[in-house]
């Protein structure tokens, strides 16, 4: 299991945090490791890739129904300096 220290936290978030721990009756360690466990683990799994992403917003526009050209010609080589 891993350790972190967590340095030049501000007197603000710092007495932010032992609130809202004490408000969820866990220490101020425990609440933390909450935050980083649920923080980490929504993101992951909410986050949609790119093509989940660009599937959705193009959705309504039935891009899903055109026609894709039949390929005729041969793809040309690559002309690379030598």
């Amino acid at each position: 299991m891993a350790a972190i220290s967590v340095r030049g936290l501000s007197e603000d978030i710092s007495a932010r945090l032992k609130v809202r721990a004490a408000r969820h009756g866990r220490s101020m360690e425990a609440e933390v490791r909450v935050i980083l466990t649920e923080t980490l683990t929504d993101e992951e799994h909410d986050r949609p890739n790119l093509a989940q992403a660009v599937r959705t917003r193009f959705a309504g526009i039935g891009a899903d129904e055109l026609e894709i050209p039949v390929r005729r010609d041969r793809p040309r080589a690559a002309d690379l300096p030598e």
